[in-house]
């Protein structure tokens, strides 16, 4: 027995970096667990974990630590024979030379480091199974692109390194990169940092792309490599003289691991890579098979993929998704194999299938419990990113009509989803392609959702005009979208001042809907025939439709539709001046906006109960619900938004006696209001600016509006929450040194309050204690000099937003 511990590790050739605390648990699991196996997709780093842990274990093994590499042999049956090779065992004549191995190993306290296994993974399989069986004190780490399979096994899933959420050099990817450029002679500077940053992103952690791009900083800076990143198959070459050929290029690299694949799984890979982002097993199987694959063979073939790391998997989920490398390999794959074309018509096709099924449940089906219609409304925004690639293709190939298809179906493109205007782009790109052989019927629908868009957008005349242009070209059966134009021309009439045609198309939709039975739009018409009376002036005509609106609204049990009826009842109290009851029914809505994910709704609903709670001089409460409805508006880019909430943020200053900020901030909304085409003066502002001369003076009022209305948006309602002065021509605070001093946490809490969630509705977001969020707030006050977690929200808002 040698004095000393044994080992065959090579000395490592650069220094290690990251990956301390997998180090810790690996170690610790080999001296529980008989074998351990490290999996993961080519150049996520298997081998050089596997020789770290290996290398602090060796104290631990006095029989040896024993590297064997498979890599380099091409036939089963060598497997033992290299294993024994490492032992320096010699075959005895007449006997398995694998009998041999076991009686060199049986008394022995060694580790057996068998790395990559995965061309070989049956037999390594098999000598693994067999070691450990006969040789209790041995252990076994393996490394390779899929499990052994073996009794005893531990699959350790070696993650991609930790990639940053803003620029800082602590994240394990940019440390790599740093130290590997260092390593080439190249020194960067903090300038650098965020174009590493975006590099280490864009090559999801990936230790092997990562170390190539690095070498690259000999002759390209960061910026540089990153543009260059769609072709980095050529781009990343560079690899050491000594390292195995499959790892002096990612290409080398991606492409053993597609070699060793079946025909029917290279098939699977390269056809998955027609989406987005993650998926399940359903939409795979329904665009993925066809010839020479059916949909019975999906879920095995998808499985041996997971299994070899080149598809990673969310069981908890169900969900399925690719490193961006793998799928951009697949993608090429895809196209050589002359596919491309296919997989993206049968996935446009396949979407629109979805898309439809999903609507008919969230909006059209009758007595359809909330639970359903909530989960087709999430299944609809949680395929977002395949819809737009859907489109895109739609586009690209000219097939129009299915591209209209799909928008008229995707409540998640409407501002229903809190989505503003991304409708009004798609269908005008759509229509544009010469949709001269679309159906008129497809061509009014289309017009239908441009003119919801174009409301949102706050082109009122444009919207009217497609509105009626859609109402004109819709087949009398079209009972549905016909409702919903007759609604949205309710809302954008009234929006001009149109109240007598606006009752016209109040009576017209809501007749539709109560023919046919369409609980949704009744209860839209009859909130539509409430707005007009109470513009009229009949309050208790009013208040009746309003709450039959609420009931029908309750049947249907969609939360948008109650939001907004409840949201009517509101505007009926405050007009009647009950104030309590108003701020009631308001706040009767934000949880179901917020259930829903409606930002657009959400925002207008926090101004509301802002400017109601300042006129019941519930100061803290207007201050935190108009900060979030303005962080709402200002991330959606609804000016009307932003204006609304300057009309809440000059009540509170008046009822606060700030006069001065009263004026200012309604000057900052008049402008706004005429930017989108609406009457900038109005009864309040009128009676505002009466008050203002008689206390402040003619000169120092009109001073004061024209300095508002020079004023930006932003400047104006920070000087109500803030108490601060508006700038004049001031430099800009130094926002990058104040965003520097919180920490991660804290700069993810910032941008939830810009929701306006409760403590507790963050600590379930960020599952954390509500009582560790109230210390993170604390915290945030304490380093940005604030008071307040409206002057949280407002702060957060104007920040980029990759750096929340």
């Amino acid at each position: 027995m040698p004095d000393s511990p044994q080992h065959n590790l090579p000395v490592e050739p650069n220094r290690f970096v990251g990956r301390e605390r997998d180090l810790d648990d690996l170690r610790e699991l080999i001296g529980e667990t008989r074998v351990v196996t490290l999996c993961g997709v080519g150049g996520i780093g298997k081998t050089r974990l596997a020789l770290r842990v290996a290398a602090g274990l060796v104290p631990s093994f006095p029989g040896g630590v024993w590297l064997v590499e498979l890599a380099r042999i091409a036939r089963p049956e060598l497997v033992e024979r290299e294993i024994a090779q490492v032992l320096g065992v010699a075959e005895e004549q007449g006997a398995p030379l694998l009998d041999t191995v076991t009686a060199r190993l049986r008394d022995q306290r060694c580790l057996l480091l068998l790395d990559n296994c995965e061309h070989l993974v049956d037999r390594s399989a098999q000598v693994a199974a067999a070691l450990v069986s006969a040789c209790p004190s041995l252990r076994v780490l393996a490394t390779s692109r899929e499990p052994l399979r073996i009794a005893s096994e531990l699959i350790w899933r070696v993650p991609p390194l930790d990639v940053p959420e803003e620029a800082t050099a602590d994240a394990e990817s940019v440390r790599l990169f740093l130290d590997r450029a260092a390593a080439a002679g190249t020194r960067l500077g903090p300038e650098s940092l965020p174009d590493v940053v975006r590099l280490c992103r864009a090559l999801d952690g990936l230790p092997l792309a990562i170390e190539l791009a690095a070498a690259r900083t000999t002759v390209l800076s960061p910026a540089r490599i990153a543009g260059r990143l769609d072709d980095r198959f050529s781009l990343l070459t560079t690899g050491g003289r000594t390292a195995p050929a499959r790892q002096r290029t990612l290409l080398a690299t991606v492409e053993w691991s597609y070699d060793l694949l079946s025909p029917g799984e290279q098939v699977l890979l390269r056809r998955l890579s027609v989406f987005a982002g993650d998926f399940d097993l359903e939409l795979a199987e329904r665009v993925c098979a066809a010839p020479p694959i059916a949909a019975d063979e999906i879920l095995d073939l998808l499985g041996g993929l997971v299994d070899k790391s080149l598809v990673l998997c969310d069981g908890a989920r169900g969900r399925y998704w690719m490193l961006e490398t793998i799928k951009r390999y697949a993608l090429e794959r895809l196209d050589r194999a002359g596919e491309r074309g296919a997989l993206r018509e049968r996935h446009l096709h396949v979407l629109c299938d979805l898309m439809e099924r999903h609507f008919a449940v969230e909006m059209v089906e009758p007595r359809q419990p909330w639970s359903r219609r909530l989960a087709a409304a999430r299944a609809s925004r949680g395929l977002m990113d395949d819809q737009r690639l859907a489109l895109d293709w739609a586009a690209e190939s000219s097939n129009v009509v299915m591209g209209l298809r799909l928008c008229r179906t995707s409540t998640g493109l409407l501002p229903l989803g809190g989505n503003v205007t991304e409708i009004v782009g798609w269908v005008e790109r759509l229509l544009s392609l010469d949709p001269g052989d679309v159906p008129a019927e497809e061509v009014a629908h289309s017009q239908a959702y441009l003119a919801y868009g174009l409301e949102a957008r706050d082109e009122l005349s444009r919207s009217l005009e497609m509105a009626g242009r859609s109402l004109a070209g819709l087949p009398p059966d079209q009972v549905f979208p016909r409702c919903v134009m007759h609604s949205l021309m309710v809302v954008v009439l009234l929006r001009m001042g149109r109240a007598e045609a606006a009752l016209h198309h109040a009576e017209e939709g809501l007749a539709l809907a109560i023919r046919s039975g369409d609980t949704w739009n009744q209860a839209a018409g009859l909130a539509g025939l409430s707005a007009v009376a109470l513009v009229r002036g009949r309050l208790r005509e009013a208040q009746r439709l309003g709450e039959d609106a609420l009931a029908r609204a309750r049947e249907h049990g969609h939360r948008w539709i109650m939001a907004r009826t409840a949201a009517q009842l509101g505007s009926v109290a405050e007009a009647r001046g009950d104030l309590v009851t108003a701020k009631k029914q308001y706040e009767r809505a934000v949880p179901w906006l917020r259930e829903l994910g409606g930002d657009l709704e959400l925002a207008r609903c926090l101004a509301r109960i802002g400017r109601v709670a300042a006129l019941l001089h519930e100061f803290g409460v207007a201050r935190e619900r108009l900060a979030a409805s303005l962080a709402l508006g200002r991330a959606t880019g609804q000016r009307q938004g932003v204006a609304r909430c300057l009309v809440g943020l000059s009540v509170l200053a008046e009822c606060e006696g700030d006069l001065e900020g009263a004026v200012l901030a309604a000057a900052a909304a008049a402008v706004l209001r005429e930017s989108i085409g609406q009457h900038a003066a109005t009864r309040r502002i009128e009676e505002l600016l009466g008050r203002a001369r008689t206390k402040l003076g003619e000169g120092r009022t009109t001073a004061l509006w024209s300095r508002g209305r020079a004023t930006r948006p932003y400047d104006a309602a920070r000087h109500v929450l803030e108490g601060a002065r508006p700038p004049a021509a001031a430099p800009a605070p130094a926002e990058p040194v104040r965003r520097s001093l919180l920490t991660a946490r804290e700069l993810e809490i910032a941008g939830l309050l810009t929701r306006g969630l409760s403590n507790r509705a963050i600590a379930e977001e960020l599952v954390i204690s509500p009582a560790t969020v109230a210390r993170h707030i604390a915290n945030i006050m304490e380093k940005l000099g604030y008071t307040s977690r409206a002057q949280i929200a407002v702060w957060a808002a104007e920040q980029p937003r990759s750096a929340q």
